[in-house]
């Protein structure tokens, strides 16, 4: 392909960026920071300037002040869906999609979707929503965020069933920290502000920790500062085509990829945050080897392992398949046709006598890395 051809696409490309709707999230810590009445007073406050603006999906939790705020803006109807004998209603998106509004106010952007649905989380129907051309504004709590699943888990000592990978909040081109001292929001569940009154002993007991709270909203502050850190400016005035290429392979992350790693996706998470600091592109690289070949290895090992490759998808990482005899070289000589600057791999699960034998993958790689920076991921805390 000729430069010419080269500067058309890249027009191209840059006008069906901006045929794309624009995406602004409020970020929160917990519940009853006050992220849909934030959504809900800015809703109003844009169809006052006359921009035309509806309620693709709110949730007030039976909460009055939450509810009262809706008054006369317009409510695209959920749409109702039978599933295995229940009634479950759910966004209707294609309502959404025919009635074209300038902006869509979305709510519970970690929602798992019923099956029936065309997509199987409510982020991905967002996403559908600003490729046809039409604004988001959306709301979701940091706990949600799939990277951070690990920590959360560590620190507050509940699982997060339902996450939004960190793809997503890369999309956005505004997020916004909704935030209230950690006082002011024990005092609003203790008033029956954010849960039902039987509720509150239990929210009081686990999530509603002081300390569990002031962690989520460093947490909260800190993806919001590192957003605004990945932003780059916009335009060809701004910056040139080959500094942005500069920008984008320096120092790319690289996440190495074993067939049955029982700890595979804390590796993923580690690999999306460190790349999403550094503002990078980032890779999972796999090795198959003969004996791991398509033939040899087990079914079990087999599903794990695209399992684990989708789920390096949806972080937003590139998957890159590999086939060799000895599995270090090829990573190595991966890595550095490919602008790599950070080498994410995990502690060592081998015996220690293959370890003392010098046979341990993750220490010959550290061994043999040269120029790289190499992180060892413990998992011991986790235990």
């Amino acid at each position: 392909m000729n430069p010419t051809t080269n500067r058309a696409q890249d027009f191209l490309d840059l006008l069906e960026r901006a045929k794309r709707g624009r995406l602004k999230i409020y970020l929160g810590f917990a519940a009853g920071v006050g992220k849909t009445v934030r959504m809900l007073k800015e809703a109003h406050a844009l169809k006052l300037r006359g921009v035309d603006v509806v309620l693709a999906y709110i949730e007030p939790h039976g909460r009055a002040e939450t509810a009262e705020l809706i008054g006369d803006l317009e409510v695209i109807p959920r749409k109702q869906f039978v599933y295995r004998g229940i009634t479950v209603e759910e966004m209707d998106l294609d309502a959404v999609l025919a009635r074209r509004p300038e902006i869509a106010i979305v709510d519970e952007v970690a929602h798992t979707n019923v099956p029936l649905c065309r997509h199987r989380k409510r982020y991905q129907d967002i996403l559908e929503i600003t490729e046809a051309g039409i604004n988001v504004i959306c709301a979701f709590n940091i706990q949600h965020l799939e990277s951070l699943n690990d920590l959360i888990e560590r620190v507050t000592g509940v699982v997060v069933r339902e996450t939004i990978p960190d793809t997503f909040v890369k999309e956005a081109d505004q997020v916004v920290t909704v935030d209230l001292s950690v006082d002011d929001l024990m005092e609003r569940l203790k008033s029956g502000k954010i849960y039902t009154r039987d509720k509150i002993p239990w929210a009081l007991e686990h999530f509603f920790r002081i300390a569990n709270l002031s962690t989520l909203r460093e947490l909260a502050l800190l993806e919001v500062a590192e957003s605004l850190g990945r932003r780059q400016p916009s335009g060809p005035e701004e910056l040139k085509l080959q500094d942005r290429v500069s920008l984008r392979t320096l120092g790319r992350v690289m996440v190495c990829m074993a067939s049955a790693s029982p700890r595979a996706k804390t590796l993923l998470r580690k690999g999306s945050r460190m790349a999403g600091r550094l503002n990078t592109h980032w890779f999972v690289v796999y090795v198959e080897t003969p004996g791991e070949a398509p033939t040899q290895i087990e079914a079990e090992t087999q599903r794990h392992l695209l399992e684990n490759f989708q789920k390096a998808r949806e972080l937003g990482a590139e998957v890159i398949r590999l086939q060799a005899k000895d599995p270090v070289p090829a990573i190595l000589d991966f890595a550095r046709s490919h602008g790599v600057g950070h080498i994410v791999i995990g502690r060592s699960q081998q015996p220690w006598w293959r370890k003392l034998l010098g046979r341990s993958v993750s220490h010959r790689i550290i061994d043999e890395a040269a120029g790289f920076d190499v992180h060892v991921i413990s998992f011991e805390e986790e235990e």
